[in-house]
């Protein structure tokens, strides 16, 4: 227990549903044992995922739960030694929010295996944006998609927060970044984070792809889901690869998506969910530092507090945030 700390502020959902399933309790302070750390949160960004979590639609999911799949804070205690009181740290995934309970809270108590240190201090709104989002944005384009320099990548789906990051990130690696919009209105804060060529989504823009770019691009990061997949997939040039990472649209129903109809020959197909080790491989601490420095730009959304949290969830559902969502603890 942290001395003189008994009682806590989370936000808990207890049986499905919209928003107002989530309700702010007071919660005893979790108590780690040897092997976790106990973070004092201070932000968390919000995911797409928990709305399926708090809908109940997230397999294994046990209510009441605390949601949440990343956060940043101080370390409050390492029973290990793994981290010392102070530090400033930051973790996501591993089951955070689902197997047991997540950042939607004032303290987190998560294994010190997906913990990483971050010493580069930027504003707590800043570093609450990126846990996940950087994870899902480096692993998806050098884990799947091998981007090398000089090679042209699609982002489908450029404004989600993982869109622009990856976007910026790509741009630093020296690769050429294309990146769709539904919105026309959209186009400049794409190309303030990287994007060279913007094309607005229609649902069918390989036709417009493939003569900007004769005989397609090399990889392809599709974010939209089945609905776009295989359009995305015409995209690509013979030996590309298309990526299917965290998808802000709709599933890959059954039914929804024909593998040998729908990728042409010589197109490679792969995908990106993300896990503790992922995040672990994310060179947080280094991005951090280029967000810092200018040279990394984050497009962060609206920022609210935890007593927030279905105000929070309303803006995310409703895509009003023109960025990545951050909830201060």
């Amino acid at each position: 227990m942290v001395p003189g700390m008994r009682a806590m502020k989370a936000a808990v959902i207890r049986e499905p549903g919209g928003p107002e399933a989530l309700r702010i309790e007071t919660r005893p302070v979790p108590e780690p044992e040897p092997g976790e750390v106990l973070i004092r949160v201070r932000a968390f960004g919000l995911n797409r995922a928990e709305i399926l979590v708090r809908e109940g639609r997230a397999p294994g999911v046990v209510f009441p739960r605390i949601p949440g799949i990343e956060a940043v804070g101080i370390v409050a205690c390492a029973p290990g030694n793994e981290f010392a009181p102070g530090e400033i740290v930051a973790t996501a995934r591993g089951g955070m929010g689902r197997a047991f309970d997540g950042g939607y809270a004032e303290y987190a108590c998560v294994p010190a295996t997906q913990v990483q240190a971050v010493r580069t201090r930027l504003g707590w709104e800043t570093l609450g944006a990126i846990p996940d989002m950087l994870q899902s944005a480096f692993g998806a384009l050098f884990r799947s998609l091998r981007l090398a320099r000089g090679e042209r990548l699609l982002i489908r789906g450029g404004t989600t927060a993982v869109g622009l990051a990856a976007a910026a990130i790509a741009k630093g690696h020296g690769a050429l970044v294309a990146a769709t919009t539904r919105r026309p209105d959209c186009s400049e804060p794409l190309r303030a984070s990287g994007a060279d060529q913007v094309f607005i989504d229609t649902g069918a823009i390989a036709a417009q792809v493939q003569e900007v770019c004769p005989g397609g691009v090399n990889k392809v990061l599709e974010l939209m889901g089945a609905a776009t997949l295989s359009d995305s997939l015409r995209c690509a040039r013979q030996s590309g690869i298309v990526c299917l990472a965290d998808a802000a649209g709709d599933d890959c129903a059954e039914g929804a998506f024909s593998p040998m109809e729908a990728i042409p020959t010589g197109v490679c197909l792969t995908t990106y969910s993300g896990s503790a080790e992922d995040f672990m491989q994310t060179p947080l601490d280094e991005l951090a530092g280029r967000i810092a420095r200018g040279s990394l730009r984050v497009r962060l959304g609206k920022v609210f507090h935890l007593d927030e949290i279905v105000q929070a969830h309303r803006c995310m559902e409703e895509s009003r945030a023109g960025g990545k969502i951050v909830v201060l603890a």
